[in-house]
């Protein structure tokens, strides 16, 4: 019987720290180049707008947080699935993104250990909310970051959320300035990039798929939004209840080395056991299916 504990969840978070053993089987189609901008999307967390109000604001949809609130008022945090299915009532689309800290408490500065519990709760808050697997969850990198930060603690945090993601059938998106962008792409991390403007000194990277600009803000029910330009036809969109593109959704395996790998599944009480891992407060969302988390197991034994 294979047995996922928190020891070997870890490993399979800090994968790329042991050498990259695992590989991506699926590439995902990402913007290479900025071209017109195709229409706009929204992004915000003091309140939720309506579906209806978002609509006549002539917007394609929001990209929302599947992390929980860290302070009182961000009244938006997380997404729902009554959110969800009244957005695509009325035509519109929702990307994911997991950002709960920020600044001195960003979650990158856990490094891979922390992207464990992080990506954890991403993938539970995104299945709750109707979230299907083959799409992207955003991570968020909302600061200016050294290239020594970038080394030490963004990239092992990237990696091992990628790992997660990718052993649970998603992709993962990155939110963060032109550099981070840069150097994720020079790494490999990352299908979907949205831009902010902090320390991008008035660029916008070309793999861009959605651009933050500074300072351009909607008020939308009472709501102060972020508004951003899509560049992609692809932004990471979904809807609750509808499969990922074909051509997008990335398969829920990866490549390991055979002597290593594993055969055994998991069964209910070790389903429970990494149910515990999550924070109270998503401890009781559905996890991901039992064949997403055989994948998890099977990575994480070929990595002991």
């Amino acid at each position: 019987m294979t047995t996922l504990n928190r020891r070997r969840f870890l490993q399979a978070s800090a994968l790329a720290l042991g050498g990259g053993a695992l590989m991506s089987t699926v590439a995902i189609p990402r913007a290479q180049a900025l071209g017109a901008i195709l229409g706009t999307v929204i992004d915000f967390s003091a309140g939720v707008p309506s579906a209806s109000a978002i609509k006549a604001a002539g917007h394609m949809g929001a990209v929302r947080y599947v992390s929980k609130a860290r302070a009182s008022w961000m009244l938006g945090k997380p997404v729902t699935l009554a959110e969800t299915t009244a957005d695509a009532a009325a035509g519109l689309s929702v990307a994911s993104i997991y950002q709960y800290g920020k600044e001195d408490t960003a979650d990158w500065k856990g490094g891979a250990a922390g992207a464990a519990a992080h990506a954890a709760e991403a993938i539970a808050l995104h299945v709750a909310a109707g979230g299907p697997t083959g799409r992207p969850i955003y991570v968020a990198i909302d600061d200016d970051p050294t290239k020594e930060q970038y080394t030490r603690l963004i990239k092992p945090y990237l990696q091992g959320f990628n790992v997660a993601l990718s052993a649970a059938g998603y992709s993962m998106g990155v939110y963060g300035n032109y550099n981070t962008i840069d150097w994720c792409i020079q790494d490999g991390l990352g299908s979907f990039f949205w831009q902010h403007d902090w320390g991008s000194n008035g660029q916008i990277h070309p793999s861009t798929t959605i651009h933050q600009k500074a300072g351009l803000q909607e008020i939308i029910d009472g709501v102060t939004v972020d508004v951003n330009h899509v560049y992609a036809s692809d932004w990471g969109q979904w809807t609750p209840g509808q499969a990922a593109p074909a051509a997008s959704a990335p398969a829920a395996s990866a490549t390991v080395p055979t002597s290593q790998a594993a055969t055994g599944g998991v069964d209910a009480s070790q389903l429970q056991q990494i149910s515990s891992y999550l924070p109270s407060e998503v401890s009781s969302i559905p996890m991901p299916s039992q064949e997403q988390i055989n994948a998890a197991v099977r990575i994480a034994q070929a990595l002991t």
